[in-house]
């Protein structure tokens, strides 16, 4: 593992300098700290009530966004250990990868994204970025204003999976982990929050992530591939011992590789379930079978990340820190990968029921924002409701209402949406 002193002392600077701690406080390292501060976050605990791919609500097995985002900070750290970069910051970019996700996960996104248009648009890493140097309540500037949690400058660019604003954003296309089209622009910052996010990329030209972002974005895509394959085997929708090859490519192809053709997905498929784990009988809900599911997504995981770690040794990098390498993935990786992300994709995400239930959130979603709106400060929270007192026009007050609405677990945004409604209509009478 490379040392602290592989890290500079750019890498450990805060946007805003802190007092040192108390003398008989445990000592702990910058990025220690960052990790803590991320974890203790109210934004972090909410994640447990927040979309995956199907409602936390709905089955006490299935993931949610906590599940989720602790899976993929196992991952990240136990790569980045093995690579030789440090693995808290890695640990700590993955615990906070979806921290800007609104209610009812990419769903969500698609609304706010729609409806904030006037005040520059949103999309869940900038949300994230603005929740950890903004909305956050950790420390404050000389002017009393909160800068978040005010990570250091390495955590943070690690957290940066799309480095550049809205205005530089291409075209969005495919679909999300949860299946849900992929509508939104995808950028990393808003342009109130570019002073931040300038300092955090200073030194960096263009738009390339650090390897500790690097490895977070690989270990999410390895986590979900996995893990929805998992959560839908118990569920009782996938059988791994009978699957429909020709709709799962289409699937595939649909959603994630458009030119990947039938005999290079029956290679991946192939390799897949030469995977000694693999399944020869149809899962039972035993212990024994479950126990044999857990062997084979703790097979897989280490396979992807086994291949991205020695492809990367290959590429001949001498130093795993920040922007002096890049990870090497390898395309069959990438492949096996779209393959099991295709058989989750066909028999969970596809679902008449849950196509059906996505359609009322995005409806909830819409009006709770138009609620929010009309009430203002009454209807907000005291940090939103101080927020819409310093807005001074209309589009700084939407991106309130915008930050409130993201701020929201699926059953608050529920809840205050029914409150809402209630008032709305006592009031019209």
């Amino acid at each position: 593992m490379e040392s602290l002193e592989a890290y500079d002392d750019a890498a450990r600077a805060r946007f805003v300098d802190e007092l040192p701690k108390r003398v008989d406080a445990p000592e702990r390292t910058p990025f220690e700290r960052d990790r803590a501060r991320v974890v203790h976050a109210a934004g972090f605990r909410r994640l447990a009530a927040k979309t995956q791919v199907v409602g936390p609500q709905t089955d006490d097995f299935v993931r949610n966004r906590l599940t989720h985002s602790l899976e993929v900070a196992q991952v990240a750290r136990d790569l980045a250990r093995a690579l030789g970069c440090h693995p808290d910051i890695a640990e700590t970019a993955a615990l906070a990868h979806d921290l800007g996700h609104p209610p009812f996960g990419h769903n969500g996104e698609r609304v706010l994204a729609e409806l904030s248009e006037s005040c520059g648009g949103f999309e869940g890493n900038a949300q994230t970025l603005r929740l950890l140097t903004r909305l956050e309540s950790k420390t404050v500037d000389e002017h009393g204003r909160s800068v978040g949690l005010n990570l250091t400058r390495a955590t943070l660019d690690a957290c940066a999976k799309y480095p550049w604003p809205r205005a530089h954003a291409g075209e969005p296309q495919g679909v999300h982990a949860d299946g849900s089209p992929r509508l939104v622009r995808k950028f990393g910052v808003y342009d109130d929050d570019k002073a931040v996010f300038s300092w955090l990329r200073e030194g960096v030209h263009g738009t390339r992530l650090c390897v500790e972002a690097q490895v977070m974005d690989l270990a999410d895509d390895v986590a979900y591939s996995v893990h929805d394959v998992e959560d839908g085997v118990v569920a009782g929708r996938i059988d791994l011992t009978r699957l429909d090859r020709e709709a799962v490519w289409e699937t595939v192809r649909d959603w994630y590789l458009p030119d990947a053709d039938d005999a290079e997905l029956g290679d991946a498929l192939a390799g897949l379930t030469d995977v000694p784990s693999w399944p020869s009988t149809a899962h039972d809900g035993s212990r024994a079978s479950l126990a044999a599911l857990k062997n084979l997504t703790s097979d897989l995981i280490g396979r992807f990340c086994g291949a991205a770690q020695s492809a990367t040794f290959a590429d001949g990098a001498l130093r795993f820190v920040r922007h002096e390498a890049d990870l090497v993935v390898p395309h069959r990786t990438r492949l096996e990968m779209a393959v099991l992300k295709g058989i989750a994709a066909h028999y969970v995400m596809r679902a008449d029921d849950r196509v059906a239930a996505m359609v009322r959130q995005r409806e909830l979603l819409s009006e709770l924002v138009a609620l929010l709106a009309h009430h203002g400060p009454d209807a907000l929270d005291r940090p939103f409701a101080d927020d819409w007192a310093a807005a001074t026009d209309d589009p700084a007050r939407l991106r309130v209402v915008v930050d409130q609405v993201a701020s929201l677990t699926d059953a608050s945004a529920v809840t205050r949406h029914e409150q809402l409604r209630r008032g709305t209509r006592r009031g019209a009478r």
